[in-house]
């Protein structure tokens, strides 16, 4: 039987123009009272997680921040912080090549390491208020969550193989839509997040479905006993699917949200 449904964000739950269906706060709520709990899993950080789920926020756990921001039960499991190495290290190595634009998010506040104009209007769509600045941030900044820009989507998958080469004891790099690379620090991803809620629940993954469509989400998937891809997913992604759904626009998600309680 499953206990819990665990979602990515952009791709899947949400549709083209980055917006909750309104039908899926009622889903969350009546599979709730089936038993079955709501995971968010998502690149975005807890507060904007927060705000994306207002109606149901209380009811809900997250998975935020790509794993370094865990919340179960309204109650903080876990959060993962940059180290100060870490960051300098990312940094310098971004520094090396003139299309890498990196990104550093705290909990509640973000930073541009880079005023090129392509890339501050690329970023403004995600992080309005973002900060630039031309120095790594100093040690007293908490940093939970990197995300680097590549301005040559054509060399995405080249630029994300260069970084792991370089800097693999420290991080590990996700392509994750048209022109970004995700970076976590090399213990964590959603999958290590989604452990810590299904562990504080006493869920087993034969007992938790996940909805995913990009390579972020593939170790989540793999965790999970029922993965299931969206139709627009990455080929890769695909191949390890239980189930190839339809897609984010079709709203293909919230459609088997209503299966599964049909089922119950």
């Amino acid at each position: 039987m499953i206990k819990l449904i665990a979602a990515d964000m952009d791709g899947t739950l949400l549709d083209d123009d980055a917006r909750l269906p309104e039908e899926t706060f009622g889903l969350i709520r009546e599979l709730r009272e089936r038993g079955v709990r709501f995971v968010a899993s998502s690149g975005r950080r807890y507060d904007t997680l927060r705000w994306l789920f207002e109606p149901v926020a209380d009811e809900i756990d997250y998975v935020g921040s790509l794993g370094t921001q865990v919340y179960a039960d309204g109650r903080l499991l876990d959060r993962e912080v940059f180290s100060t190495a870490a960051v300098l290290r990312l940094f310098e190595t971004c520094q090396m090549f003139d299309c890498l634009h990196l990104a550093l998010y705290e909990a509640q506040r973000s930073y541009l390491l880079n005023d090129q104009s392509a890339y501050v209007r690329e970023l403004d769509k995600d992080l309005p208020d973002a900060q630039c600045v031309f120095d790594p941030p100093s040690p007293d900044k908490s940093i939970i969550k990197a995300a680097i820009c590549c301005d040559r989507p054509d060399q995405v998958m080249d630029m994300a193989y260069v970084l792991e080469r370089e800097l693999s004891d420290w991080f590990t790099f996700l392509p994750s839509g048209s022109c970004w690379i995700d970076v976590t620090p090399r213990h964590v991803s959603k999958a290590t997040g989604l452990a810590q809620v299904m562990r504080y629940w006493g869920i087993e993954p034969d007992e938790a479905m996940a909805f995913g469509d990009s390579m972020n989400d593939y170790a989540m998937l793999r965790f999970v006993g029922h993965p299931y891809v969206m139709g627009n997913a990455r080929y890769a992604v695909k191949q390890v699917a239980q189930r190839v759904i339809g897609t984010n626009s079709e709203h293909a998600v919230q459609a088997e949200m209503r299966r599964l309680l049909d089922e119950l």
